[in-house]
């Protein structure tokens, strides 16, 4: 599984982080999304996959 993000599609709401904090961060500039593990362990798999899905700007990528 990879993660990718798209910095300049986030809007900040913070979803991502939420839902898998050791995966996902926000910038102190301007609160956009910080991509911490762009590999991560099969344990995180599907907490990636939901914070994906809840992004409302559709930010965060899956493959």
């Amino acid at each position: 599984m990879k993660i990718s993000v798209d910095q300049t599609r986030c809007c900040g709401s913070g979803m991502c982080v939420l839902t898998d904090p050791d995966l996902f961060d926000q910038s102190d500039d301007d609160g956009t999304v910080v991509l911490l593990e762009e590999h991560p362990d099969a344990a995180h798999e599907a907490s990636a996959k939901e914070a994906a899905g809840l992004c409302p700007a559709g930010a965060i990528t899956i493959s």
